[in-house]
């Protein structure tokens, strides 16, 4: 039987369950598609629209931009608009406001809640982030949530479900680094653009030997944290990341855009990162809790500042900040004001933590009659314990010495009349000082910090200063004087009781900078950038000149921590030509060259403190001469020989040759019976024990003769 097409139709206008069809009804009657009184329907809309529901429109769609800040206080129309003025002055820094609300009850007494719509999301996220947890006083806490929170607090279940444990994850050691049996060195160098490549080596003997590499790693420049723990990167978009462990692991990340500068705390327990570049309403200096991630507390800071903006104690328990006629002081982990006041300081200039102790070094510049002040005061109980007045200043510098028994304060001084200095504020977020130095003298006051009542001596020189460099352990300390290009270097030493004593001083030298080694004695004398790379290794007990040499245009110079190597380089940031960096030993003697295309840094991986008391340190340097027979023996026998692999290969090697040559020995012996065979008896080979006697001949004849002159 043929089908029917669709178009068919039976006659009469209906079709085969004679239904009429659409072009057949009656346009006066139009059909009722409404359900009859009786019919229940028992199809749900979330079976009907699954796939839509998800879509419709929720009620706090299009409040992105609005916020709602509890806690703040209840007030009758009378104070309501000083209230106003508070409260906006805290949100109104995050961004434009364009509608507020107060809501009041039948009394016109606010509620304890307001509302603020901002022009754009960002800002209300910004607001969130910046004034949550904001005291207003001792009675009220701003807690600040966005409108679109609802969803989420009516999300919440009724029942609680304490959380389920997680897996215990071993953390990595982050000191492995410190277990090498031959106490090996590490050292980081970056070069290249776009990715930027970082690698990690090992400064073993003979060669170096690298660890990790990787490509865009960061995409800045990398920072070792103060005792070596972390790397860290810098990544524009996601923030700041740390790593460690013997793979280099990522530790820890830090979300914040645009981070261009990072300062760790002294025990490597906090990090200050700074976006100078941000808007307002983004944050642009934030203090982190390195071992939780948590961000403690953030600042906005106007204007130029000195890097690092914020500065630590030795024990990470004070971080200071120096704003106008202030010095604000803020105690870990709470992050709040010390005493819940700043000290009041007008006119300070510069301040510095001691390495070693409590003590803050600051200085105050004339103020009419009133001379300048230089003054240390103690933290936490703020007692000037050293104050000293300073005549015709035009500026101060100040130096702690590592172990903080000496303290430094260079002081410029106008000799005849005041003559105005000009500060000029550099990319690198530094005030540099122009001066004339015509009619100037330069004191160096020097601060017996462990003597009873803090005695001074002073070093007066009358002519510019270019470097000055503390002795890291000892009591030298180097000056740089005179008139470019040939200036003078003098080593001075303090002693008790007498004023500094000038140990030696060297005329005419091309140096801009002084570097001295980790562990003292050792110092070198370098003319950076302006002055070729001129280098001069000098030995201060007896200011021997170890060596004299040069790294055509150097632009950095590191020593490893424990005072046996130097690096010089050259960084394409300075110069794009002869990039790359030298490794020299601590008498100036050359034992690597290593050129670099787009070589931007070189950083030795620092080492904690040692743990030996001063005494042990003093008794192993007294038998110095006992171990260092047996460090040399060992430091030969590196040079001498090749690598572990390349001795692991080689007796790979040696041991398959003799495997060989006995398997060939072996098959020469089963062929001898044959071989004598096919020979007649007569024996060839000297490997037959059957020898006889044979006659030799021996042929001689010329090949070739010739005769040239070797060029000199």
């Amino acid at each position: 039987m043929a089908k029917k097409s669709i178009s068919e139709k039976t006659p009469h206008g209906k079709d085969d369950s004679g239904t009429k069809t659409d072009d057949q009804l009656d346009p006066n009657n139009p059909p009722d598609f409404s359900d009859p009184e009786d019919y229940v329907d028992d199809i749900d809309d979330e079976e009907l629209l699954d796939d839509i529901l998800p879509l419709r429109p929720s009620e706090t769609d299009g409040v992105e931009s609005v916020i709602i800040v509890d806690g703040v206080p209840k007030v009758d129309p009378k104070k309501l608009e000083k209230l106003q003025m508070v409260i906006e002055k805290i949100f109104t820094k995050f961004g434009k406001i364009l509608h507020k609300d107060y809501p009041q009850d039948e009394n016109e007494m606010t509620k304890g809640y307001t509302f603020f719509e901002y022009d754009n999301p960002q800002s209300a996220l910004a607001a969130v982030k910046g004034a949550n947890n904001h005291k207003i006083d001792k009675s009220h806490t701003l807690k600040v949530n966005l409108f679109t929170d609802i969803k989420k607090f009516k999300n919440i279940p009724n029942e609680w479900e304490p959380p389920k444990p997680q897996p215990f994850k071993a953390a990595s050691d982050l000191h492995s680094y410190l277990l090498d049996p031959d106490a090996y060195d590490q050292f980081c160098v970056a070069a290249g653009h776009s990715p930027l490549v970082v690698q990690i080596w090992q400064n073993a003997q003979p060669e170096p030997a690298i660890l990790k590499e990787r490509n865009g790693w960061t995409d800045t420049y990398v920072k070792w944290s103060p005792l070596g723990t972390y790397l860290a990167t810098f990544h524009s978009a996601r923030g700041v990341a740390l790593w460690g462990g013997p793979e280099f692991e990522r530790i820890a990340r830090f979300a914040q855009k645009d981070v261009e500068l990072v300062d760790f705390s002294p025990n490597e327990r906090y990090l200050v990162t700074f976006s100078p570049r941000a808007d307002a309403s983004e944050k642009r200096l934030v203090m982190w809790d390195i071992l939780t991630g948590q961000e403690k507390r953030s600042f906005n800071p106007d204007g130029p500042n000195v890097w690092p903006i914020f500065r630590w104690s030795c024990n990470d328990k004070y971080v200071a900040y120096m704003g106008e006629d202030v010095l604000s002081v803020y105690e870990t982990p709470s992050f709040g004001l010390l005493d819940k006041k700043s000290i009041k300081i007008p006119g300070i200039r510069d301040f510095s933590w001691s390495p070693t102790d409590n003590i803050i070094a600051f200085w105050v510049p004339e103020d009419k009659d009133v001379p300048a002040r230089f003054t240390l005061m103690e933290i936490p109980s703020r007692n000037e314990i050293r104050k000293n007045n300073l005549f015709n200043v035009a500026d101060c510098k100040i130096f702690w010495q590592k172990s903080g028994d000496y303290l430094c304060v260079k002081v410029d001084r106008f000799a005849k009349k005041k003559e105005k200095t000009e500060q000029k504020y550099t990319e690198s977020c530094k005030f540099q000082t122009l001066q004339h130095f015509a009619g100037m003298s330069y004191n160096f006051e020097i601060f017996h910090i462990r003597e009873k009542l803090i005695p001074v001596d002073s070093v007066e020189i009358k002519e510019p200063i270019h470097a000055f460099a503390w002795e890291p352990v000892g009591t030298k300390f180097a000056i740089i004087h005179g008139e470019i290009p040939t200036v003078n270097v003098s080593f001075y030493e303090v002693r008790c009781g007498h004023g500094p004593a000038l140990l030696k001083k060297f005329e005419k030298k091309a140096c801009n900078h002084v570097f001295w080694s980790p562990q003292g004695q050792f110092v070198v004398l370098a003319g950076l950038t302006t002055m070729s790379g001129a280098l001069e290794f000098i030995d201060t007990n007896d200011f021997t000149i170890m060596n004299l040499t040069d790294h055509y245009q150097a632009s950095d110079v590191e020593w490893d921590p424990t005072g046996r190597y130097v690096v010089t380089s050259v960084s394409s940031w300075k110069t794009s030509v002869d990039n790359g960096y030298w490794l020299w030993t601590f008498q100036g003697r050359i034992l690597k060259r290593v050129n670099v295309n787009q070589f931007h840094q070189f950083l030795w991986r620092p080492r904690p403190p040692t743990l030996l008391s001063a005494e042990r340190i003093k008794e192993i340097k007294k038998n110095l001469k006992k171990y260092s027979a047996q460090f040399e023996s060992k430091d030969r026998l590196r040079l001498t020989r090749a690598s572990k692999e390349l001795i692991d290969k080689r007796c790979a090697l040696m041991k398959e040759f003799e495997a060989y040559r006995a398997k060939r020995i072996e098959q020469y012996n089963e062929q001898k019976k044959g071989r004598l065979q096919l020979r007649r008896n007569i024996v060839t080979d000297e490997l037959d024990s059957d020898t006889q006697n044979m006659d030799e001949e021996k042929v001689e004849f010329f090949i070739k003769e010739e005769s040239f002159i070797l060029d000199k």
